[in-house]
């Protein structure tokens, strides 16, 4: 068989179902192959970089491996964004891109990105942006190349590897002879029992004396399948829950333990419960930028801090953990509770604020919808198990705080790297990797004017995602910056089109609503209709997302602000 079909073979051998990529000379066998495999799906994009967004969001909560493809030169570098997307938030991906002919290396041939005489380095590139790259120099280690990137993928914390693929290997005539399946043998990340004993000594003798307690539980902890080991911590050892934004739902929000998301854009009950702890258990959160109030310097100022990872570089960041534990997070977090189980008896029962953030009322001043309430709809409409993708921008504030999930709903942000329109275009992977649960996307209008154009390649594929627009005409969070920054603004606005007829056009629903009502009717019918569906709700500018940049609340964080302000920082 010929190099492409044995990757396409190998790759179904290890359960890939599905393939996004771009056309392309380079990448025509590939195409082939994947056109008459019988397991893998293939869905061609409008846009390459909407292609490594979507093997995203196939990988984001599985245990497969997302697959994106394109050809040499201009088509693999639109896949950088999507794979710096997968390496900042862990998903396991493989990226398979064309090269120029080896034999006309350094002459300047089309798509030539060997790194000679003013050519673009592509391995260079890749290798900055993946875990491993791959230059395939001989058809006969395909399958060798390839098995020993797809492991890499999934070792330790996951995340992207790339190969890229010759012209000259794909030529008729250059076969592979020796192909064999491809062995995924990834062996879990398990806790040191020292460490677990260690730990579960320290927080033993911290609940004896009575000393509070929070666990702040991140994304880590979601893709591992760690809610119920989670739970059972917590009800256990009645031990307050706090969450980072993409640790939304590991437990029901509902649930009496669960006090929110603890962020610059999340719950006074989290900020409180965090302020009075004593001994902060991070799980499988990576204390990033907005999870600590900018690295706050002071935020674990007198207390413990003791951080369950699956990633050891995570504990040589801005913050020194007292202890901690190298570990999936769900084989941790067992292993910290059967550990606890024999030194703890009885706890008495936590005293923890509540919230309701669904329910909180909001002052509406102005005819539009405020983002608020839409956010809170959605929340309260969002079927079980229904997945919510927030891309960046100022909804994603607003959904953070107030969507409430229950158990088997999930919640992601744009992550560390945070692109725009990344979950626009995710999720349509991800649609295809759960194709039983509504995949709904709250993104601005500015995020889906990057690239609403894949709309198409959802309704060519018959893929039923919600697209939600917060259309507002401009740059939100940018405006608001500009004006805490630099007292004024300027080129944040812009105009939009008629997004429901553009969904229309291209086969899709389309709706435009200006009230709360007209948006509930629409979501109803887009969850009942199993059609791609976007909906253009027009919300007011007037509304500022809840935030502060200190963990003591929206009027400390005014207070820091100003007298930061007035000494010249």
């Amino acid at each position: 068989m010929r190099v492409y079909e044995a990757i396409v073979k190998g790759l179904e051998g290890i359960g890939v179902q599905a393939a996004f990529g771009g056309a392309g000379e380079n990448a025509a066998g590939l195409m082939l192959a994947l056109k008459h495999s019988k397991r893998i799906r293939p869905v061609i994009t409008r846009h390459e970089q909407a292609a490594s967004f979507m093997a995203c969001g196939y990988a984001m909560y599985t245990d497969r491996l997302g697959f994106c493809f394109a050809t040499a030169g201009p088509g693999a570098f639109n896949l950088f964004s999507g794979l710096a997307v997968a390496m900042s938030d862990s998903y396991p991906v493989l990226a398979v891109s064309g090269y120029a002919s080896r034999q006309w290396q350094g002459w300047g041939s089309l798509n030539e990105t060997s790194g000679l005489n003013r050519t673009p380095d592509s391995q260079a590139m890749f290798a900055a942006t993946t875990k491993k790259s791959f230059l395939l120099d001989d058809a006969a280690g395909t399958c060798d190349v390839l098995e020993e990137a797809v492991n890499i993928a999934f070792e330790g914390r996951p995340g992207p590897v790339h190969i890229h693929v010759p012209e000259d290997l794909t030529h008729r005539g250059v076969e592979v002879t020796n192909f064999r399946d491809i062995r995924l043998d990834v062996a879990t990340v398990l806790p040191d029992p020292a460490q677990v004993e260690e730990i579960a000594a320290v927080l033993a003798d911290a609940l004896a004396r009575r000393k509070k307690v929070v666990a702040l539980v991140g994304f880590g902890a979601v893709r591992s399948g760690a809610g119920p080991e989670v739970k059972r911590l917590i009800e256990r050892f009645r031990i307050p829950l706090l969450t980072t934004l993409d640790g939304k739902g590991i437990v029901s929000e509902g649930h009496p333990l669960a006090l929110g998301v603890f962020a610059d854009s999340g719950h006074a009950s989290a900020w409180k419960a965090f302020r009075e702890a004593d001994v902060v258990l991070c799980v499988g959160n990576s204390l990033n930028q907005h999870a600590t109030f900018n690295y706050r310097e002071d935020l674990f100022k007198g207390k413990l801090l003791i951080h369950v990872n699956i990633s050891e570089t995570e504990f040589r960041k801005a913050y020194k953990p007292d202890h901690v534990l190298l570990s999936d997070a769900r084989p941790g977090v067992a292993a910290l509770v059967e550990a606890l189980e024999k030194k703890v008896g009885e706890v008495p029962p936590a005293d923890v604020a509540g919230r309701d953030y669904e329910a909180r009322h909001i002052v509406h001043l102005s005819g539009k919808i405020h983002p608020g309430q839409l956010a809170q709809a959605i929340g309260r409409m969002l079927p079980p198990n229904g997945i919510l993708l927030a891309d960046a921008g100022a909804h994603l504030a607003w959904l953070g705080y107030y969507v409430e999930l229950e158990e088997g709903q999930h919640f992601r942000k744009a992550g560390s790297f945070g692109p725009m329109a990344g979950h626009v275009n995710g999720a349509i992977g991800l649609k295809m990797a759960h194709p039983d649960r509504t995949v709904v996307v709250g993104c601005g209008d500015g995020c889906y004017s990057l690239s609403g154009f894949e709309l198409m390649t959802a309704v060519e594929h018959e893929i039923p995602v919600i697209w939600v627009i917060f259309d507002d005409q401009e740059f939100k969070l940018i405006k608001l910056f500009q004006l805490t920054t630099y007292g004024e603004t300027g080129l944040v606005e812009f105009q939009n089109p008629d997004f429901a007829a553009y969904a229309r056009a291209c086969g899709a629903d389309g709706y435009r609503v200006e009230t709360l009502e007209e948006f509930e009717d629409a979501f109803r019918a887009a969850l009942s209709s199993g059609r791609p569906t976007l909906i253009d709700a027009r919300i007011t500018r007037w509304a500022v997302p809840h935030y502060s940049p200190s963990p003591d609340g929206v009027i400390a964080g005014l207070v820091e602000t100003a007298e930061a302000r007035f000494r010249g920082r």
